[in-house]
């Protein structure tokens, strides 16, 4: 099989190139990052990029909080506009398969119960409530405390900044594409993917990689709130391995399906920062009380259809992957 990868050059990018090559298929890279022309707005640049291809990997994607509304046009831009062209060119080359890199972010917070009204879905956190330290979101109905749980596909979006609205504008995008061809599209929403080759502080990097670029400096990670938010953090290489198994998993014409892809092991954002400290050797974190505004406090994925469906599974632990990384150069 043939796969033209949208930003192959990329974190995520590479690894899926790197584990299609070792599963014997072609993978054409088409990244900004190797060749400026290589842009999926450029409608002839992708066409041309088509010719021969069986599937696509779109990975190619303006990632980072995206919580203002500043840059909302280069968001919606390089994501949905690239999406579209790509979509479109894809249609005209007769190619029928889709992977798409979507994200956990089009849930907003993730799954919680109240003893009294059960599953609810409370709102933004108000700042207010954040500066006296009380990170947990309360019953919307009640007030009283929520006990968190994962999170599944069939719940409700609810994207709360503009990079999290793009995510979903691509699934919207390309389910409308399935429909219209008879194509076979799967979306893999990401939950907090880490390993080799993440980029390093920008605005685009994981709270891992500040992490672990702290201790590289000598410098205690900060922990933000009270380190207790609840994250699924993925290894690079298993998610590379779901992208393969989507790749080649049976047709399903017209649709387009979702899928978590997680670890299945949530672990808090103070726990992530332990680990990388002592797989580093120290300094031992400091839970700072700081916060962001619009930062939701738990989200953890329920990966069980990915596993059931394309027989799927993590291979990296917890631990095996925080001493890699806290090691990566």
């Amino acid at each position: 099989m043939r796969v033209l990868v949208t930003g192959g050059a990329g974190f995520i990018g590479s690894h899926v190139v790197d584990a299609l090559r070792a599963s014997g298929h072609e993978a054409e890279v088409f990244d900004v990052r190797d060749d400026p022309a290589a842009d999926v707005r450029d409608h002839a640049a992708v066409a041309r990029a088509l010719t021969g291809v069986d599937a696509v990997c779109h990975q190619a994607a303006m990632v980072g909080l995206g919580d203002g509304v500043s840059d909302a046009a280069e968001y919606v831009s390089r994501n949905d506009l690239g999406t579209a062209v790509l979509l479109a060119a894809m249609a005209e080359a007769g190619v029928r398969r889709l992977v798409l890199a979507g994200s956990m972010v089009v849930y907003g917070e993730g799954r919680y119960e109240c003893p009294a009204h059960g599953v609810v879905r409370p709102g933004p956190r108000a700042e207010a409530d954040l500066k006296e330290g009380r990170f947990e979101p309360p019953c919307p109905h009640c007030g009283t405390a929520l006990v968190p749980g994962l999170v599944g596909e069939d719940a409700p979006a609810d994207p709360r900044n503009v990079y999290a609205a793009t995510k979903l504008a691509q699934e919207h995008l390309a389910a409308a594409w399935a429909r219209a061809t008879d194509g076979t599209a799967f979306s893999l929403r990401y939950h907090n993917v880490y390993g080799p080759r993440m980029p390093r502080d920008t605005p685009y990097a994981g709270v891992a990689a500040f992490f672990r670029s702290a201790l590289e400096r000598g410098e205690a990670p900060r922990v933000f709130e009270d380190g207790g938010q609840r994250r699924d953090f993925v290894h690079v290489r298993d998610v590379a391995a779901a992208n393969l198994a989507a790749l080649t998993a049976p047709d399903r014409p017209g649709t387009l399906t979702a899928y978590n892809t997680g670890s299945g092991e949530p672990r808090t954002v103070g726990e992530l920062a332990r680990a990388l400290a002592a797989a580093h050797g120290g300094p031992e974190p400091v839970v700072t009380g700081e916060y962001r505004l619009g930062d939701v406090r738990h989200i953890t994925a329920d990966s069980a259809r990915l596993r059931a469906e394309l027989r799927w599974r993590p291979e990296v632990t917890f631990a095996e992957g925080m001493a890699e990384f806290a090691g990566t150069g």
